[in-house]
C-alpha cells in the first residue's frame, strides 16, 4: 500500500487496483433473462437510474446520464423493443414519454445491479458529504484526463 501519499506510488497503487475493479464488475453475471439481449455500459446506467430513480421522461434521462435526448431515446427505443424497458404517455403532457423498466424484468434488473449500489452505499456512508463529493469529482477528473490522453 501506499502509506507515504506520494503521487507515484499512489498512482501505482491505483493502476493495480482499477483494473481488479473493473474485472470484478465484469463477472458479475448478468441475469439469465438479460443474457442474449447485447446490453452495453450505456444500456446498464440508464436502467441503473430507472432502478433506482423510478421512471421518468426522456429529457430527465439525457440530463442524469449526461447525453442528448436523442441517444436516450434511441437506447430506450431499443431496449422497449427488446421488452426490457416500457415507453408511456405522460398523463401530464401527452407529447412526452415516460420510460421504465418493464414490471417483468424489474426484479431481475434489481438483482443485478443492486449488489454494486449497495457496496457503494457501504463505503460511502462513513463518508461525509465533502468527502464524499470530492470523491467522485476525482473520478471524473481522471475520466476527463484519460479522454484527454486518448484523444492528444
Amino acid at each position: 500500500m501506499a502509506g507515504s501519499g506520494d503521487v507515484d506510488a499512489v498512482v501505482r497503487e491505483l493502476l493495480l487496483l482499477m483494473p481488479r475493479m473493473a474485472g470484478r464488475v465484469k463477472r458479475i453475471p448478468v441475469p439469465e433473462a438479460l443474457r442474449s439481449q447485447a446490453l452495453a455500459p450505456r444500456h446498464l446506467s440508464l436502467l441503473a437510474c430507472l432502478l433506482f430513480d423510478g421512471p421518468m421522461t426522456v429529457n430527465e434521462l439525457a440530463a442524469r446520464l449526461e447525453v442528448a435526448p436523442t441517444t436516450v431515446s434511441l437506447m430506450a427505443g431499443d431496449l422497449s423493443g427488446k421488452g426490457i424497458l416500457e415507453r408511456r404517455e405522460d398523463p401530464a403532457d401527452r407529447r412526452r414519454r415516460i420510460v421504465a423498466i418493464a414490471p417483468d424484468q424489474h426484479e431481475a434488473i434489481a438483482a443485478w445491479l443492486a449488489p454494486g449500489a449497495t457496496a457503494w452505499q457501504r463505503v460511502l456512508t462513513p463518508l461525509t458529504p465533502e468527502q464524499r463529493r470530492f470523491f467522485v469529482d476525482t473520478l471524473r477528473a481522471y475520466e476527463e484526463a484519460v479522454t484527454q490522453e486518448g484523444t492528444g
